[in-house]
């Protein structure tokens, strides 16, 4: 290929690359000195900032802290094209022990994370901070890879690509390791108002 036309093809790439492509997030602060919003055994209640949603989750497992997890979150707002937070709630508790599926209601992303220890089980139960953003509508959504790699390891979830929420999260629970491996559901938003929500 002759370098001048190099000269001329590679500028115009590079811009359309910075339009069509994913921005990069990070780096993530998980607030003041990186302290963990948990002690070992005890609940807990975290919410971003208004108008802010989770973006990353990091979590270490002590198994002689009664198979626990120390947990931390970062939050960012969320892209101007979604307005202000229009609603925020509480979705149901997700017992601790069971395997579990949720997505946050009425179109809501996840803004926050609740959970108490139980020592009966050695695990927690959870419950999602969600908040609706008008009428707008999940696409594109997928789930991420089990964080946890596997049981009893460090966990450091980020989102990578700007414009994708965490809607909710699967997971599964081992009664060997008293742990759970965590599969999060991430979407798109559409950018105007639909007709239709879901459940």
């Amino acid at each position: 290929m002759d370098i001048s036309l190099l000269c001329v093809f590679l500028p115009l790439v590079t811009v359309a690359w910075g339009q069509y492509s994913d921005y990069y997030y990070g780096p993530y602060n998980y607030g003041d000195n990186d302290e963990w919003v948990n002690v070992y055994r005890q609940g807990f209640n975290f919410q971003c900032p208004h108008g802010q949603v989770v973006v990353a989750v990091r979590s270490v497992f002590s198994k002689k802290e009664g198979s626990d997890r120390l947990w931390n979150y970062a939050c960012m707002p969320a892209s101007q094209s979604l307005g202000e937070p229009t609603e925020c709630w509480w979705e149901e508790i997700n017992r601790a022990g069971t395997e579990w599926y949720q997505t946050c209601s009425n179109n809501g992303l996840v803004a926050g994370f609740q959970s108490q220890y139980f020592p009966s089980v050695l695990d927690r139960e959870w419950q999602f901070y969600c908040c609706r953003y008008s009428r707008r509508c999940p696409y594109s959504c997928w789930l991420t890879t089990e964080y946890p790699g596997h049981y009893g390891e460090d966990m450091d979830m980020m989102m990578y690509t700007y414009d994708y929420y965490i809607r909710g999260a699967t997971t599964t629970f081992s009664a060997v390791h008293r742990d759970r491996q965590w599969k999060f559901i991430v979407c798109r938003m559409t950018d105007y108002d639909c007709p239709f929500q879901n459940v």
